[in-house]
């Protein structure tokens, strides 16, 4: 499906207000269900936000969106409420066994967003719960199975995995009717372009496709193009600055102040904290250190287990943990409201990832505070941020007479024992030597045949019964 970008109609937010103002309609005002209306009034939906407004009653008549909105501003209801009306008008849930059955699918970056758009589909619809499915990696293939096997009408996915289930002809998408590309600008930053063509290769031309990114620069629009036709173009705020309810704060801090200045921050002030690390090896020492200084933390990287991942986000949201450490990749996932504090604590390494970091607060029109940390040989990184940003930093200095955080250092071997002579034990430096030999010569050594190798088969395979028509492809 090949057009170009002509818009229909131009829907423009002032600023980056994501909020609701008494002169907005009501979702009761939209032409809907009274079935749905109820379940929205239900579900604590009222007002629709800005991008809900745009999207919601041409999206009803069938046309294509292209919306350029941030995570945090309603895009998933907005693209929730024409599906779940064109399914309860057209169809009921289908029956056990019927594989074809998908009639929407809605394409997200992460496992997190995907299980986030999953639970708003369920507040919808809490009676029928097999009535969607959630293809993704990190979790079991076989329940996977036994999900699309029951038959959804709706399929909430990740790229990788759903083009894997494509390759291996796990999952047919050839009745898709409505195609919802979420995140667009991450999913190609990801590397998932292939994937995705891929995919809508495998649904319907026919289909109304809805594509949600926070920006539309030239290669995004290139990409859009080719999925969408003569959409309904809107634009909800700037989403190439942080937004302007942020309080953005800037802390010149050594190094090793750095943990001190946080603990006086958690200290000092109220709300939770999420806490932007450069690596996963520092998040995991942050969140360790603030533990032991007496905060709930928990830290959320790549070297996580999805169960890990899963249960660090659930302890956030919850109010469990006040602080969450994460990385840039991992943070892709974290949609959640209410956080009051980003923390840089390591300096972003490009200025999208400063304002993908500060998006995560003064979300659905609360204010929020950004504090980044900043050494004093990166000044002038700081600076060029504040350039390129257009933006101003409130700039403040640490209090030289924070705490020194202890870290690993080397060892003086002066300070050690001299060796032993007749008392038949090893002295420090000895003892440091022969360690050190050990475990050269361990590690040297070849492995003992028959040892230490794992044995039997790496993964079980998804059983069928005998006879049965459709034998699965593909190693498991």
């Amino acid at each position: 499906m090949t057009t170009t970008l002509e818009t229909i109609e131009t829907l423009n937010s002032i600023g980056n207000s994501t909020t609701t103002s008494p002169d907005s309609p009501l979702f009761t005002d939209f032409d809907l269900s009274d079935s749905l209306k109820e379940r929205l009034t239900t579900a604590g939906f009222i007002r629709p936000t800005p991008v809900q407004a745009g999207a919601i009653p041409p999206a009803l008549e069938g046309s294509d969106i292209l919306a350029t909105a941030s995570t945090g501003t309603g895009k998933t209801l907005s693209f929730l409420v024409p599906i779940l009306e064109k399914l309860d008008a057209t169809s009921t849930p289908s029956t056990r066994g019927k594989r074809n059955a998908i009639r929407a699918l809605i394409l997200l970056p992460t496992r997190e967003l995907a299980m986030q758009v999953l639970e708003n589909y369920w507040k919808l619809m809490p009676v029928a719960r097999h009535d969607a499915a959630l293809i993704c990696g990190g979790l079991s293939e076989n329940a996977q199975f036994e999900n699309l096997d029951r038959g959804p009408r709706v399929v909430v996915a990740t790229p990788g995995r759903l083009e894997d289930f494509l390759r291996r002809r796990e999952i047919d998408l050839s009745r898709v009717e409505m195609f919802v590309l979420d995140e667009v600008d991450r999913m190609l930053d990801m590397g998932f372009l292939p994937a995705i063509r891929r995919i809508a290769a495998a649904v319907p031309r026919t289909r109304q496709t809805m594509c949600y990114s926070a920006t539309l620069d030239a290669n995004i629009q290139e990409v859009v193009r080719d999925y969408v036709k003569n959409p309904i173009r809107i634009e909800i705020g700037s989403t190439s600055k942080p937004s302007d309810r942020v309080e953005l704060r800037v802390y010149t801090v050594m190094q090793d102040q750095k943990l001190s200045l946080l603990n006086q921050m958690l200290e000092e002030e109220e709300g939770s904290f999420l806490v932007f690390s450069r690596t996963k090896h520092g998040a995991d020492r942050i969140s360790r250190k603030l533990q032991k200084l007496g905060h709930g933390s928990n830290a959320i990287h790549g070297d996580r287990s999805q169960s890990q991942r899963t249960s660090a986000l659930k302890g956030f949201a919850g109010g469990k943990h006040r602080v969450l450490v994460a990385t840039d990749v991992a943070a892709r996932g974290i949609d959640i409201s209410g956080i009051a504090h980003v923390v840089n604590y390591d300096l972003p390494n490009a200025s999208e990832d400063f304002v993908h970091r500060i998006g995560r607060t003064g979300r659905a029109g609360a204010k929020g505070v950004a504090t980044t940390f900043v050494m004093p040989q990166e000044h002038h990184d700081a600076r060029k941020l504040e350039r390129e940003l257009k933006i101003r930093f409130d700039w403040r200095e640490a209090d030289k007479n924070l705490a020194k955080e202890e870290r690993n250092r080397p060892i003086d071997l002066n300070t050690l024992p001299a060796p032993s002579t007749n008392t038949g034990k090893a002295s420090g430096l000895e003892a440091l030597l022969a360690l050190e030999t050990r475990t050269w010569r361990n590690e040297s050594a070849p492995m003992p045949s028959g040892k230490g190798r794992r044995s039997g088969p790496r993964h079980k395979g998804r059983g069928r019964k005998p006879g049965t028509a459709t034998a699965r492809q593909g190693k498991r």
